[in-house]
């Protein structure tokens, strides 16, 4: 199993390289199978059949038996037709004949000749006889594409190709593939390495001082509840939670040309969905490996496309900061010159100058132009600064912490709630939980200037609980009843920022 020390070939996306960094060496025995591997050889109906589909072509040959179409077949390697089942008219079959005499360990795979419906795609390795050539049946269907599998494909001829590439490299290659992930690449990549130093004075902005505070009960005896004590003998979250790791947004991806994983350094073999692909970073993986790869995925600016809409950690990790930029310059714009201003977040400014503000923030980033000079009216970065928290993919508050905090709105003891709605912000991701407690500081600041703008933490929490809190499954009956629980969660957690954060 030899390997090459042809980098080139590998398609990778790893970037600049410090002085000390050695390009891995990419093994080329899987992209070499994939080379020997049988092709495919369209068996030919010689008549006209009056009941072909139209998206079959002279391949099909119409009501065949199993018998029939191994004959048709003959023993030629690669060969395959397409026929009517006998068993269930009505349904296609992809008959193709594949050669399985290999000496040493052979894949057997979940669907090959034990379940005739779909091209193999999870391996079970076992050790088997030999045995001479053989006709695999598999259920073929059409949506647009054919499939038989996950994979859909233009045409029954490159569906055959990606089959035979895969039958024949998961066969000769079994213990080969079992073991291949053992000694990964992914840490000698550079991929790490090359973006620590940027991470380093990434949340030093965002650090504050514990803070130290008791409650005080109806019998008039100051004690100091478990949240108190966490807050006095442990380091504050926005400290704890200085790592904002991110997982990977890997998707199924097809890979133009020869393509190497950058975990495991192995070809990524078959002619389409060949791998996943990091939308965010750009990490290409088999997707078996995409399961073992790291959670410190580090977005490249040059890849996110946009800034409303885009993922809350995707967004600071790309920009580099502790929240969105969105965030804070809208709050200090407001800070600056709003805070005095009547209905501040109730008011709606016009709708066409905030889509002005977000298509700013999408095109310029941090260098959009927010000020007075051209947006004189403060609801319009008001109305800018909801709408961004409102189109997250993911709320501030996240769906996963979702019903801990509607349950703990439904506790009658105040310092029992407290308690609850303190655990729920643990459980937050770090970004989230910095950006909430950000904007919680500042609409604490609203309330202190209530005579001026007639907003009182009730009222800034009617405006952001729908804002901030949205239920993983949109039902309309469910919103309406938890409507009043978001407005009393944003209400405490403006009430009791000192305490909370």
């Amino acid at each position: 199993m030899a390997a090459s020390s042809n980098s080139s070939l590998s398609g990778s996306s790893v970037s600049s390289d410090p002085e000390d960094y050695q390009p891995p060496i990419w093994k080329s025995y899987l992209y070499r199978l994939q080379q020997e591997a049988p092709r495919p050889k369209r068996m030919t109906c010689p008549q006209e059949m009056e009941t072909r589909p139209k998206y079959y072509g002279r391949e099909f040959h119409g009501m065949l038996s199993r018998e029939c179409a191994d004959e048709l077949l003959g023993g030629a390697e690669g060969a395959y037709l397409v026929r009517e089942s006998q068993r269930q008219p009505g349904t296609h079959t992809l008959a193709l004949r594949y050669c399985t005499q290999y000496t040493h360990t052979h894949l057997l795979t979940k669907y090959t000749h034990l379940v005739k419906n779909a091209l193999p795609t999870y391996p079970l390795y076992l050790p088997l006889p030999r045995f001479g050539d053989q006709t695999l049946n598999y259920r073929l269907f059409y949506d647009g594409k054919h499939f038989v599998g996950e994979k859909r494909f233009e045409t029954v001829h490159d569906l055959v190709t990606d089959g035979l590439i895969t039958l024949y490299i998961e066969t000769k290659a079994a213990e080969y593939i079992a073991k291949m992930t053992t000694n990964p690449i992914y840490e000698h990549l550079g991929y790490t390495s090359l973006l620590k130093d940027k991470m380093g004075h990434r949340l030093s902005r965002g650090h504050t001082e514990p803070r130290r505070v008791t409650f005080q009960r109806e019998d008039s005896k100051i004690t100091t509840s478990p949240l108190v004590r966490h807050s006095t003998l442990k380091d504050c979250p926005s400290e704890k939670q200085s790592s904002y790791d991110k997982i990977h947004n890997f998707k199924v991806h097809t890979f133009r040309g020869p393509h190497w994983c950058e975990y495991c350094a192995n070809f990524m073999w078959g002619l389409i969905a060949q791998g996943v692909h990091c939308s965010d970073c750009g990490l290409n993986v088999h997707k078996q490996c995409s399961k073992l790869v790291p959670s410190d995925c580090q977005p490249d600016l040059r890849r996110i496309k946009k800034v409303f809409s885009c993922d809350l950690t995707t967004l600071v990790k790309a920009h580099n900061t502790t929240r969105p930029m969105v965030v804070d310059m809208c709050i200090k714009e407001i800070e600056l010159r709003g805070l005095q201003s009547e209905g501040l977040y109730r008011v709606s400014g016009f709708s066409e100058h905030i889509e002005d503000v977000r298509l700013a923030f999408d095109r310029d980033g941090e260098k959009a132009d927010i000020s007075a000079n051209v947006y004189n009216d403060i609801n319009i970065i008001a109305g800018a600064l909801k709408l961004y928290l409102r189109d997250l993919p993911i709320p501030v508050i996240t769906f996963h912490v979702y019903s801990r905090f509607i349950q703990a709105a439904k506790i009658p003891n105040p310092d029992t709630r407290l308690e609850a709605i303190h655990e729920g912000l643990l459980q937050l991701p770090p970004a989230h939980y910095e950006t909430l407690r950000y904007l919680m500081m500042h609409l604490k600041k609203v309330t202190m200037f209530e005579k001026d703008n007639f907003m009182n933490s009730e009222n800034l929490g009617i405006v952001f609980g729908p804002t901030l809190m949205q239920p993983p499954e949109q039902n309309a009956l469910a919103t309406l009843n938890d409507m009043r629980h978001q407005k009393l969660i944003i209400q405490l957690l403006i009430e009791n920022e000192d305490v909370l954060f």
